[in-house]
């Protein structure tokens, strides 16, 4: 599989699900993930943004530019 390919199958498998967005400046936001795109813009649901691991603000939806992500990786669902 092509690095494009692992990369396009991820994306499906992120999408409706749970995921830490970490920030270049260090800022993590965690949330659904809604939609990316080939700029990896992020628009994320139930948005919690984390600084030094502390909760510091709630948003509904937010959008992220895809210059300023570091990662993107998922994380288990509340309850599980």
């Amino acid at each position: 599989m092509s690095r494009k390919e692992a990369l396009t199958q991820f994306i499906q498998q992120i999408h409706g699900r749970p995921v830490v967005v970490k920030l270049n400046s260090g800022v993590d936001y965690r949330g659904v993930m809604a939609c990316i795109d080939g700029y990896m813009n992020i628009a994320l649901e139930q948005t919690e943004e984390y600084i030094n691991g502390e909760l510091k603000n709630k948003f509904g939806d937010s959008f992220i530019r895809g210059n300023n992500v570091l990662y993107i990786s998922t994380q288990k669902r509340k309850g599980v």
